[in-house]
């Protein structure tokens, strides 16, 4: 018998399909116990099996730098592109973030050696379960006390009890904020304007003790991407300025050194059309049992109001599941997504459903988040994309 036209729907993308980041072997929150480790720092261990050990490690974390975008680029950035057969102490392979593929969330898993699951930053914005509020976790809004959001030492501070020179060199508005505070504190901070200064001033922190771990970095290669695109001239015009930043610091590294060269997520260009941009604001059905939307386009936490978490999740996966993975809080934890287990703190921070993309498609919120809606890369998913990033590396 031949089924009418309208009952052919494709089923909704397993939750299980999606690519769940390398947790414990081969992601961001896997760095820095991993250099620490080698250098004799209790409480942390080598992770990333590729690495080898040096008695003077740095990071430097470009914001923004996909391993996807860095290979389509050599003629922008040609010393990068010379390193990616380094990447991941020389397999050539590149690191997974975590999910979501976001600033806030990275970076903490950077600084903490921790994945979101347990450093309890596992969004843009999330649920705050105190207060019911959405909170950014980026801009720290509304503030929230940071050692109760995020109470887990940072490996930085580890390795400074630990005896190990810790510093980070970024720009001075970045000292005293309250995710450098939960995610990139301990040992000592020192702010420099330009990305020359950044390099100088890394090579001699790296020099100033017989074992250091420093850490610095650069945000406007991401920033290019998000107002202009990834395919923009002004982004191509930043990779090309990283990529001398890249080869200052590495011509100046001290003896038995390893720079370590990353970034927290990559980034798409989405069309600005209603087929690519689905706009939150203006669609019933997604908004039916909705109270808070979280998250950013590409990766929703959808807080529904109480009872209601089975219907908004049957809507969702109907409206969106040939586009996005949509999961129940419960089915995101068991595969993985946050890490091999969530932390009591954190699992009501995560969204009741959640909704990753897989296709170059947004949720958008225009009235809600009206500067949000209107960015040209974007990221936050599981596509290799946004997920995947170099770990270049230059030994001397």
């Amino acid at each position: 018998m031949i089924q009418p036209a309208s009952w052919d729907h494709p089923e909704p993308l397993a939750v299980d399909s999606a690519p769940v980041p390398e947790y414990g072997s081969g992601s961001l929150a896997d760095l820095l116990p991993t250099l620490a480790a080698g250098m004799g720092v209790p409480g942390t261990s080598p992770a990333i099996t590729e690495l080898a050990a040096a008695d003077r490690a740095c990071v430097f974390l470009i914001d923004g730098l996909g391993w996807e975008q860095l290979r389509a680029h050599p003629d922008e950035a040609p010393f990068m592109t010379s390193l990616l057969t380094t990447s991941r102490g020389g397999t050539g392979r590149p690191l997974t973030t975590g999910y979501p593929a976001t600033t806030a969330t990275s970076l903490a898993s950077v600084g903490t050696g921790l994945p979101p699951g347990a450093h309890g930053l596992p969004g843009y914005t999330v649920r705050n379960p105190a207060t019911g509020e959405l909170m950014n976790q980026l801009r720290w809004h509304p503030w929230t006390q940071p050692g109760a959001w995020q109470p887990y030492p940072t490996v930085f501070q580890l390795a400074h009890d630990a005896g190990v020179h810790a510093a980070q060199v970024s720009s001075p508005a970045f000292q005293n904020t309250p995710l450098t505070k939960v995610a990139l504190s301990g040992g000592t901070f020192h702010g420099r304007l330009t990305g020359e200064e950044r390099m100088d001033f890394a090579a001699e922190q790296l020099a100033a003790a017989d074992r250091a771990l420093v850490y610095t970095y650069y945000a406007e290669l991401d920033g290019a991407g998000h107002r202009y695109g990834v395919a923009s001239d002004t982004w191509r015009g930043q990779l090309m300025y990283v990529d001398r930043l890249v080869q200052r610091l590495a011509e100046q590294l001290p003896p038995r050194t390893a720079l370590y060269v990353t970034a927290d997520h990559g980034m798409i260009d989405v069309p600005f059309d209603e087929q690519h941009r689905i706009d939150f604001d203006e669609d019933w059905e997604l908004q039916a049992g909705v109270t808070l939307l979280g998250g950013e386009g590409r990766a929703r936490h959808v807080y529904a109001l109480p009872g209601a978490e089975a219907d908004v999740l049957t809507c969702w996966r109907e409206v969106l599941g040939e586009q996005f993975w949509v999961a129940s809080r419960d089915e995101a934890i068991a595969a993985g997504w946050f890490g091999p287990h969530i932390d009591e703190r954190v699992y009501a921070r995560i969204g009741d459903v959640i909704a990753a993309a897989r296709d170059d498609v947004l949720i958008i919120a225009s009235e809600r988040e009206p500067k949000e809606s209107v960015m040209v890369g974007n990221h936050g998913s599981m596509t290799p994309a946004e997920q995947l990033v170099p770990l270049l590396e230059v030994r001397s």
